[in-house]
């Protein structure tokens, strides 16, 4: 349990809105909050002493920005330490074996998948650069070409086989889930992946 699973819970905090904080196009996923900050502090006291009063253990967990530059990302307006620590701290079940809080760990640190968009509309501009092309990565100012973002040098592998694309992607250090509105059903859907080109040709 964390501190974003309990103000989603509340229908203080929109799910939507934290994929955007975690893209870093939000400053601190508090502008997000529909709270004051005092009532932001009272929940989250609240939610402190639930999980200790309950013998929970406590897991500090890095957040990183879906972004190629993996950057720490900000939950408080004021950045003071104490409360960013209280945000990036899970709370775990003791009834959970020493190596399952370890997998469970690892796996809420992990760096989150990088997302490419393909446009519907390909007369987009580059907020960077003016340029345009076929995938973009959307930042705080606005969409940005893979060549700015650093990615242009990846290869791009449709969906389609399974089995290629998991090998592929465990080859590659570098990749990226490419992705594309569905005005029917009103979602993104995945397209493929961008990997490294060394891996596209290892995998084969």
């Amino acid at each position: 349990m964390s501190a974003i699973d309990i103000l989603v819970g509340i229908g203080w905090l929109d799910a939507q809105a934290v994929e955007h904080w975690r893209r870093g196009q939000i400053d601190c996923l508090e502008e997000l909050v529909r709270a004051n900050l005092q009532r932001i502090s009272e929940a989250m006291r609240l939610f402190r002493s639930w999980a200790t009063a309950r013998g929970l253990f406590a897991s500090p967990t890095a957040y990183v920005g879906r972004t190629p530059r993996r950057q720490a990302l900000r939950f408080s307006r004021s950045g003071n330490p104490a409360i960013e620590v209280s945000y990036r701290t899970h709370w775990v079940s003791p009834e959970l074996s020493e190596k399952k809080r370890e997998r469970l760990a690892e796996k809420a640190s992990r760096a989150p998948e990088l997302v490419v968009v393909q446009p519907l509309d390909a007369d987009w501009i580059c907020h960077r650069c003016g340029g345009t092309g076929d995938l973009l990565m959307m930042e705080t100012p606005g969409p940005a070409c893979l060549r700015c973002v650093g990615l242009d040098d990846l290869a791009y592998l449709p969906a389609g086989d399974a089995l290629f694309t998991r090998r592929a992607k465990a080859k590659s250090t570098r990749y990226a889930v490419v992705v594309r509105f569905s005005r029917t059903r009103r979602r993104y859907e995945r397209q493929g992946l961008l990997v490294e080109p060394q891996a596209l040709a290892d995998a084969r």
